[in-house]
């Protein structure tokens, strides 16, 4: 695609300025074609409108993306272009604290002017070995590539480290030098590898200055060779120096200090070997404080003086050379300061006795009068004469300044010469690695002769390095078949030309330096008149015409044409120089003798000095008739011729280079200043680098990395199952513009740009998978949390449901209930309420009811009364009334009627008169008759009803009047009762007022003794509250006393037990710390030995030095093998010091100090011991011959106790014999019937076997009661004739005094003495052995008393606290003890019944045992009968028993057959043979068996000489095939086993518990083998570090690839974009590693030992140090390896180690403490996979990253790099956080974990359960010659 389509919206760009070089800045909006202006916006937020060049129309530069950002090469970037580079080194050196970063070839390393901790012994070892591109930038693997392309080529290598002063180039050089001294180690004993180094000290000191930007500033430049032999270790060096800044000498600028050494010298001048220098302090001397500044922080001359010393000692420069350089430093010093006085213009003169220049002359050993002369005078010489002139003083003083440098250049060259000659080897050389530390490009406001050549030398290396990187390029083009286009790179050939062609400057310069007359003006005039507008790179300065300006490939350079010529002619007058070669001190002379050959061009290339001056000083005019002698070869031809052959020396080797940066002028530690960067990065040539890579294919990827990388981008159906055709036709649809990309053999080339647009594509379908995978995860998560909210809201429903239902039937019932007791209650009260109102109702009703009856009574009477009163006076009134009544309306009635009747008559008369009205009153009148009928019915009706009603009320009243009548009878009765109740009631009412009189009288009684009772109360109450209130306080006290007594008796435990633990701890700290030491000292002591062994060899054998090879051996460390031990060495005391005063003779090469000076301790030690020995055979002598005159004064007592001795010899010879018949009889009775019942468990047989086997023992204790009491009496017998002092006692019986005195020779004395040592040895065990048992049964005498002591307290105890508890509880507490008294003796009579049941279990076995030895007698003597007696009696047949013989678990052989024994049973022993088809640790077994039979014979040369020969046969054999792990392991299980038996059968208590009766009748019996045992465990540990080396030599190649680079889980993690160093791929081919690898491996190694018998634990210690080995190679390659740091792998690691932990489950060692070393490396993949955001974050890794150190944690979080861009880097401020908490942690600085660390071994003792008897020796062995015993 088109690079401008890459220009959308959200693109960053790159776009300049002033200050930050490049910012960065993204589009705001897509750019057309045709677009003049860019809409950007700033990362700071700011809108920028960038506006295109009109001319050109070129596009900001791309910015990469994030996840290629702090890459470990550059040309990994996609965007290859300055800006990406500058982003690129500032991301790795700010966050990432990285100082190294790739640029193709070149490693760049910037200045951290911090110390850090990546160059250690353990960083080293981390690279050695390693590929360039797996590890992170180094410049030890920069080194390492160095040294294995020359192993591997067979071509010298160079390694070229150039930079500004101040940028680190030294200190690379040095780390590079260090490298290969460590790794390489050297040809011989003469430690080449510490000179080489020692010599950088001495360069330092003498060469190196401190300036404005630099500390320590190399002044020179060198060119260091380091010679290796055929095996390509170290054997020499030699070192070239060019440019040596001379004028730093006599001038130094503000702030900065002449050359170390001076600084050193004055600081050290208090020294008494200082004083004749008579030196100072720096200020008094005027060539040392000019600067100002003599004193360089943190550092101390004083102790740089000391270190300097050494170096020139180890160099091999004697200290009267040493003297006299010093001499010749502090005569400069002196020079500097002798001044001049002006008598004229043109003349001057020195002080008379002027003491600087006394001083220089004493010192320098030459004429005072003659050096002040010629420092005031000049020599001209001419065609015919010579004159002597003075000079001015100014010349003088510069005369002065030239002599004191001259001097001081030539003390330089003879100390290069020396310490080439300390560095030449004799050996020859076969190839070599050069390390050239020179400046680099340099320009300053003024600029001299000194920058010209500095600048002129650049220019040759890059023109080299230009040359180089297009060579590369060109052969990966070919190599990949890709068609070859010609790069277009900066060919600096003209500039070149321009300085050392013909007619060049260079040239020009010495013609005009030949000139009489010639000056630096007519210098310039030629310059312009020659390459003025002629030559492209010359300019002229517009406003100087002393100055000239050169275009160099880094930058323009205006050079002052100022000093020029007298520079490069650098003058000194030679009469000064003959009154110096005329010295009385030897060492001026010598400077000065070879000076001629010095500045010839065949010593100038040879040895690399070029004197010459960089400071500008006023030169001296030279005479026109000066000869041409002093101008032989100029300092600029010299300089160009060995510039010359260093260029060739470069051409001929493999070049390696390393720029140095300096991030800022200040020093400031990681501080990284742009400006600067970028004008050092364009000035070294990386950016060149960069531009060759991007003008072709920059980006390269394997088919397979590819493929792995953007598998996302393919679809199922365009996989093929070749990789290269699914590469290109994926790519063909990518990326339409094939001109894009190239197909190679193995690679795809990409141009600039196609990478990061592959990477966009892929980031787009990653995100677009995402964000389909998260919208599914989220919709799955939201249904997931949805179904769970709704099953816990209707669980929450359904229990807050069921609680309300219960709630309310719990109130219901409640309400019910309620209601219930309210009904009662209510009911109650109201029925107490209704009784009490009807009692009182019914009281009321009856008072009321008579009061009412009474007074209706009254009323009733008084009514009736009325009632007849008002009868009879209203029947008068009535009657009067009616009368009245009666009159009046008769009167009326008769008034009325009258006139009715007058009115009627009237009417009556007028009716009369008509007829109709007759008719009228005829139908009114029948009407009126009607009515008055009905109304008389009705009259009628109603007096019945009143009759009736009137009869009611009759029959009412009559009935009433009865009642009435009742009444007030029952009244008059009632009145009576009330009569007599009244009586009553007044007799009672007395009686109460008697009772009330009692009463009181009682009451008053009774409160006079309820006061009394009340009163006692209280007082008794308030007696009782005192007594509790006291016994409470008691109790308090009591119980305060209590807790008091064990809160200390708790704190005294717990500080008891806190410090028992941790006193037991740091016992077992110190005791693992003593056990890894000795374990050290063991390993270093063979190492010694192994040397030795070699050193030996070569000097006997003269053997040659082997055909080289491509393996080499760390010079750490050598193989372990050795023949002789400290055990050999002891056992050998005779021949030691013969075979030690041998040696010196024979050796000539040097040997190791430290061995020569053990060797020799052990000779003295030796030859004590024989002088004691000595002694003590002399004093053996005197007491013999004391004996012998007590003997022959008791003869007839010797006689008697003899012939007693020989008479219990006969029993017990007859004794023996009797037994035998017995057996003999009893095998006998076995055989003579065949009858199966005979072998059944109840036959007779068997009864009499076991009655005779009874007797047998029995009689055998009783035999050996007798034998210990006959040797009792025999040592009675010796100590009776030799005096009592002496304890050694001969054994045997029959060495008689006599023989004593027969001994005349020493020799036949010697024998007696070992004699009577091994007997006194026996009577020591013995008395040992008897003292033990009676220890043992004191200690079981004292534990039954301590035991019984405890149950008497125990009782007492238990009866005092019984006693104080109540009745029943004693009783229930005495049942619970009797309870648990029965409970432990029913356990004891359980375990008595265990132990009855395994003895029977045991006698059982024991008969089948016996039965079946008997069924194979019967069967063999049915073998023996001949076919003879079958036939003559087959009915009855005679058996003819065999005898078997009991074997004693011993096996014997002739002393003769010793070597053949340890030939066929140890050298030429096939292990695989033996551990498959034999038992395991036989070869031990079969050693043991023949020890015991030497100590069966009492034999101890025997016994000496076989132990000794089996620990150097196995040493031999180890030695032999030391690299096979079989072998290893298989020896390490027998040395452990044969170890076990010398422990188990030692006839130690501690060692027998576990042996059977058998066993222990196989202990030996006569020697004491303690000694032997100690140096079989040291042979132990020496093999079990041997096994571990073995094991550390197969797995290191698999665990990088295995744990790292394989992805178990495929797919996690992509392949990111590398660079052209590339790293191991990731995927498993077939030549790479994988994790099941390393389990199979893993495997492999456990079946071997478990197959040889290795003892389980001490598996499990080598299962802990394989893990171990596994664990920290992963985690240092994980921290040097940045590509590894990265999420995905956390979980590739994460997954690995569980497949290791699944692993040990599967074995059963989870026990074994191999987990606990994997720690490290969980924590590291924990941290790579954990959030790494906020502060609870950091908390999180804190506690977690315990196993961690504080610099691995932030290691691993400064390399931890994204694979995609879904991950975000680690901020800094993270970081931060993370050493703030952490800061309080006290760990290792150490960064990585000790890979070689062997853990402390141990060898626990594992009895063996097999009988000695019962091995077979098999035919395969070919151990015929011995026999079983």
């Amino acid at each position: 695609m088109a690079a401008s389509e890459l220009y959308t919206k959200y693109a960053r760009v790159w776009i300049p300025d002033p200050e930050e070089v490049w910012k960065s800045a993204e589009l705001l909006k897509d750019y057309k074609p045709g677009d003049k202006v860019l809409q950007l916006r700033l990362e700071e937020g700011k809108d920028l409108e960038y506006c295109l060049d009109p001319k050109t129309k070129e596009l900001p530069p791309l910015r990469n993306p994030d996840i290629l950002v702090g890459e470990n090469d550059l040309t990994a970037l996609s965007y290859l272009h300055e800006p990406a580079v500058l982003h690129n080194l500032r991301v790795r050196f700010i966050d990432s604290k990285l100082i190294y970063t790739y640029c193709g070839i070149v490693l760049v390393a910037i200045n951290p002017y911090e110390q850090l901790p990546i160059y250690g012994e353990d960083i080293i070892n981390a690279y050695s070995g390693q590929n360039m591109g797996d590890m992170d930038p180094h410049i030890f693997a920069v080194a390492e590539e160095a040294y294995k392309q020359m192993a591997r080529d067979e071509r010298n290598q160079s390694i070229i480290v150039s930079g500004e002063s101040g940028a680190g180039k030294t200190v690379s050089a040095k780390y590079a030098m260090r490298y290969f001294a460590t790794v390489s180690g050297s040809a011989s004993e003469a430690n080449v590898e510490e000179k080489v180094l020692a010599s950088n000290p001495i360069m330092e000191s003498i060469g190196n200055a401190k300036t404005t930007r630099n500390d320590n500033s190399s002044r020179f430049g060198k060119y260091i060779e380091i010679g290796f032999d055929k095996r390509y270790r170290i054997i020499g060096a030699n070192m070239r120096t060019y440019l040596l800044e001379k004028s730093r000498v006599v001038f130094q600028a503000e702030e900065e200090r002449n050359y170390h050494i001076f600084y050193q010298l004055c600081a050290s001048a208090a020294l008494p070997e200082f004083k004749t220098l008579r030196l100072g302090n720096a200020n008094y001397f005027h060539y040392t404080k000019q600067g100002g500044s003599p004193v360089i922080d943190g550092i101390d001359d004083a102790k740089e003086m000391v270190n300097t010393r050494q170096a020139c000692t180890l160099l091999g420069i004697s200290d009267s050379y040493q003297m006299g350089i010093f001499r010749i430093l502090a005569g400069i010093l002196h020079l500097g300061n002798v001044e001049f006085a002006a008598r004229d213009s043109d003349s001057c003169t020195i002080p008379p006795k002027h003491d600087p220049l006394t001083i220089f002359c004493d010192l320098m050993g030459v004429e005072y009068e003659e050096m002040a002369h010629w420092l005031c005078h000049r020599k001209l010489a001419t065609a015919t004469e010579t004159y002597i002139k003075p000079v001015s003083k100014l010349h003088a003083i510069n005369a002065r300044d030239a002599l004191a440098k001259h001097i001081y250049a030539n003390l330089f060259n003879w100390i290069v010469d020396h310490v080439n000659k300390a560095l030449h080897s004799t050996v020859k050389q076969h190839s070599f690695i050069g390390v050239l530390d020179i400046y680099g490009f340099e320009t300053f406001e003024i600029n001299s002769f000194e920058q010209f050549c500095i600048n002129y030398a650049n220019e040759k290396l890059q023109q080299q390095f230009n040359m180089h990187v297009f060579k590369l390029e060109q052969e990966e083009y070919m190599k990949e078949q890709i068609p070859w286009t010609l790069i277009d790179f900066y060919d600096n050939q003209p500039c070149i030309n321009l300085i050392e062609a013909k007619m060049g400057v260079l040239d020009l310069l010495d013609e005009e330096c030949k000139m009489p007359k010639g000056s630096d003006d007519t210098w310039a005039q030629k310059l312009y008149n020659t390459h003025l507008n002629k030559c492209a790179l010359f300019e002229k300065p517009r406003l100087s015409n002393k100055a000239f300006i050169i275009k160099h490939f880094a930058d323009k350079v205006e050079y002052q044409c100022e000093g020029f010529l007298e520079k490069n002619k650098d003058t000194v007058y030679e009469e000064q120089i003959k009154v110096l070669k005329s010295s009385k001190f030897k060492l001026l002379p010598e400077l000065f003798q070879d000076e001629e050959k010095v500045i010839s061009p065949t010593s100038a290339t040879s040895s690399g000095r070029v004197p010459l001056s960089r400071t500008p000083v006023k030169p001296a005019k030279a005479r026109p008739g000066q000869t041409s002698k002093e101008h032989k070869k100029t300092v600029g031809h010299q300089f160009r011729n060995s510039l010359h052959l260093l260029m060739e020396t470069l051409n001929a080797t493999t070049p390696h280079y390393v720029r140095c940066i300096k991030p800022n002028d200040f020093k400031f530690p990681f501080t990284f200043d742009e400006k600067r960067a970028v004008q050092q990065l364009r000035a070294c040539g990386v950016l060149e680098t960069i531009r060759i890579s991007a003008a072709g294919f920059p980006s390269r990827w394997t088919y397979q990395e590819f493929f792995s990388r953007y598998r996302v981008l393919m679809k199922q159906k365009d996989v093929l199952s070749d990789r290269k055709q699914t590469c290109k036709n994926v790519l063909e649809k990518l990326i339409l513009d094939k001109d894009k990309y190239q197909f190679g053999k193995t690679k795809i080339f990409f141009r600039a740009g196609q990478v990061a647009y592959l990477e966009k594509i892929r980031a787009d379908k990653l995100r677009a998978a995402c964000i389909r995978i998260q919208k599914t995860i989220r919709g799955w998560l939201m249904r997931k949390k949805y179904m769970r909210m709704r099953k816990a809201a209707i669980t929450i429903q359904r229990y807050v449901r069921g609680y309300q239902a219960r709630c309310y039937a719990k109130f219901l019932r409640r309400t019910r209930a309620a209601i219930i007791i309210q009904k009662f209650q209510r009911m109650y009260v109201v029925r107490k309420r209704y009784q009490c109102m009807r009692d009182a109702t019914i009281a009321l009703q009856a008072l009321l009811r008579g009061y009412l009856v009474r007074n209706k009574y009254q009323m009733m009477l008084r009514e009736h009364k009325s009632i007849i009163i008002q009868k009879h006076v209203r029947g008068w009134l009535a009657r009067v009334h009616y009368h009245r009544t009666l009159k009046a309306i008769v009167y009326l009635q008769c008034c009325y009627r009258r006139m009715m009747a007058k009115r009627e008559l009237k009417k009556l008369k007028i009716e009369a008169r008509s007829v109709e009205r007759y008719k009228k009153l005829h139908i009114g009148l029948e009407n009126k008759i009607m009515q008055l009928q009905r109304k008389i019915d009705e009259q009628n009706k109603e007096y019945k009803s009143l009759l009736e009603k009137m009869n009611n009320l009759e029959i009412t009243y009559s009935t009433e009047t009865e009642k009435l009548r009742s009444d007030v009878e029952r009244l008059r009765m009632s009145e009576e009762e009330a009569k007599n109740a009244t009586n009553r009631v007044l007799s009672l009412q007395e009686e109460i007022a008697k009772l009330r009189k009692e009463l009181q009288q009682t009451q008053t009684e009774k409160k006079t003794i309820e006061e009394w009772a009340d009163k006692y109360k209280h007082e008794t109450e308030q007696l009782v509250s005192e007594l509790k209130e006291q016994n409470t306080l008691l109790k308090t006290e009591k119980e305060e006393l209590n807790r008091r007594i064990h809160d200390q008796a708790k704190e005294i435990t717990e500080t008891m037990e806190k410090k028992l633990v941790e006193e037991t701890k740091q016992l077992e700290l110190d005791l693992n710390d003593e056990r890894l030491r000795y374990q050290n000292l063991l390993n270093e002591f063979s190492r010694l030995e192994e040397r030795y062994d070699d050193l030996k060899d070569e000097m006997n054998l003269m053997v040659s030095i082997p055909k080289p090879g491509h393996k080499r051996t760390d010079s750490t460390h050598s193989s372990n093998e050795s023949e002789y031990t400290f055990s050999s060495e002891i056992t050998e005391a005779e021949d030691l010091p013969l075979r030690m005063e041998q040696e010196p003779s024979e050796k000539k090469a040097p040997l190791d100090m430290s061995l020569f000076l053990k060797l020799q301790k052990r000779v003295t030690e030796l030859e004590q011991e024989k002088q004691s020995l000595q002694d003590e055979l002399d004093r053996k002598e005197e007491q013999a011959l004391r004996a012998k005159a007590k003997e022959e004064e008791r003869p007839p007592i010797r006689g008697a106790e003899l012939e007693y001795e020989s008479l219990k010899r006969q029993e017990l010879e007859s004794e023996n014999k009797k037994l035998k018949n017995e057996l003999n009889e009893l095998q006998k009775a076995l055989t003579e019937t065949r009858s199966p019942e005979v072998t059944a468990p109840g036959a007779p047989a068997y009864r009499v076997l076991l009655d005779q086997l009874t007797s047998v023992s029995e009689e055998l204790e009783v035999r050996k009661e007798e034998v210990l009491i006959l040797r009792s009496q025999l040592v009675s017998q010796k100590e009776a004739i030799q005096p009592k002092e002496d304890k050694n006692t001969m054994t045997d019986s029959t060495i008689l005094l006599e023989d004593v005195q027969k001994m005349k020779d020493k020799g036949e004395i010697a024998q007696a003495y070992i004699g009577l040592k091994e007997t006194n040895r026996l009577l020591e065990s013995q008395l040992q052995s008897q003292k033990k048992s009676h220890e043992n049964e004191l200690e079981s005498l004292r534990g039954e008393i301590q035991s019984l002591k405890e149950e008497n307290n125990r009782q007492q105890q238990l009866l005092a606290q019984n006693l104080q508890l109540p009745p029943e509880a004693r009783i229930e507490a005495s049942l619970q003890h009797e309870i648990t008294r029965l409970t432990n003796e029913n356990l004891d009579l359980m375990e008595q019944l265990e132990k009855q049941d395994k003895t029977v279990r045991k006698l059982k076995k024991q008969l089948k045992v016996f039965a079946k030895k008997i069924g194979e007698l019967e069967v063999g003597q049915m073998e023996n009968i001949s076919p003879g007696q079958i036939i003559d009696e087959p009915i009855r047949p005679v058996n003819i028993p065999r005898k078997e013989k009991d074997f004693q678990g011993m096996l014997e052989y002739k002393k003769e057959d010793e070597q053949k024994l340890v030939k066929n049973l140890i050298l030429e022993l096939k292990p695989r043979g033996v551990a498959v088809n034999l038992i395991p640790g036989l070869p031990a077994y079969i050693l043991f068996m023949c020890v015991r039979h030497a100590d069966y014979l009492n034999d101890d040369q025997k016994v000496r000489s076989l132990l000794t020969s089996t620990i150097n046969g196995i040493k031999k054999v180890l030695k032999k095939r030391g690299d096979d792990f079989e072998t290893v392991s298989f020896w390490l299980s027998n040395t452990c086993r044969f170890l076990h038996c010398l422990k188990q059968y030692s006839g130690e208590e501690g060692f027998m518990k576990h042996n059977t009766p058998r066993q222990n009748e196989h202990c030996l019996t006569n020697f004491d083998l303690a000694e032997y045992r100690q140096v079989l465990s040291d042979l132990a540990i020496q093999i079990y570090q041997q096994l571990v080396r073995v094991l550390e030599n197969i797995l290191q190649p698999m665990i990088v690839s295995g744990m790292l680079e394989h992805e178990t889980i495929q797919g996690v993690s992509g392949v990111k974009p590398t660079g052209l160093r590339k790293r191991t791929s990731s995927i498993a081919d077939e030549g790479t590693y994988t994790l099941d690898s390393i389990i199979r491996q893993l495997n492999s190694f456990h079946s071997v030992m478990c197959q040889h018998g290795m003892d389980p634990e001490l598996i499990k210690q080598v299962v802990k140090q394989m893990f171990y080995i596994i664990g920290a190679v992963t985690l240092n390659n994980l921290l040097l390896r940045k590509d590894m740091c990265s999420w995905s792998k956390g979980m590739q690691i994460r997954y690995n180690v569980s497949q290791l932990e699944e692993w040990l489950r599967d074995k059963n060692l989870m026990n074994s403490g191999a987990k606990e070393t994997l720690e490290p490396l969980i924590q590291a993949a924990q941290l790579l996979q954990v959030k790494k955001k906020t502060d609870e974050d950091a908390e999180a890794i804190c506690s977690m990253c315990n196993a961690l150190t504080t610099a691995q944690i932030v290691k691993v979080l400064n390399l931890y790099t994204p694979v995609n861009e879904f991950e975000e880097r680690v901020l800094v401020s993270f970081i931060r956080t993370i050493q703030l908490r952490l800061r309080d942690r006290k760990d290792s600085p150490q960064l990585l974990m000790d890979a070689k660390h062997i853990f402390p071994v141990t060898f626990p003792f594992n009895p063996s359960s097999l009988a000695l008897e019962t091995i077979q020796i098999p035919a395969s062995l070919g151990l015929g010659f011995i026999s079983r015993v």
